[in-house]
């Protein structure tokens, strides 16, 4: 009253070991390489933004600053040169009449 062994069953069972283990084999290389896939890209989305913005947006801020500071040294001069063309004005107004109607 043994357990008769049927060969058969016994290399079937080992072809369906085998191809679950090839598988799971390839399910987890997959799994590897789609983390290193997102990996990449993840770093791909924050490092080519600062890049271009290094390359050309951190440029042309930096020119406009420029020529903004220029604008204010440019306005502060004008205002001072305002400023004595309207004490030239009253000094004239005041030398030659300004107080005669």
């Amino acid at each position: 009253m043994g357990i008769e062994y049927d060969q058969d069953k016994f290399d079937e069972l080992l072809r369906l070991t085998r191809e679950t283990n090839k598988m799971l084999h390839a399910q987890r290389r997959s799994a590897f390489i789609g983390g290193i896939f997102k990996v990449v890209m993840w770093g791909a989305f924050v490092i080519i933004p600062l890049w271009l913005y290094m390359q050309y947006v951190a440029p042309m801020m930096q020119q406009m600053l420029e020529t903004y500071q220029q604008l204010q040294g440019t306005n502060a001069a004008a205002q001072a040169q305002f400023s004595g063309f309207q004490d030239a004005l009253q000094r004239f107004q005041s030398l030659y009449g300004g107080g005669q109607q």
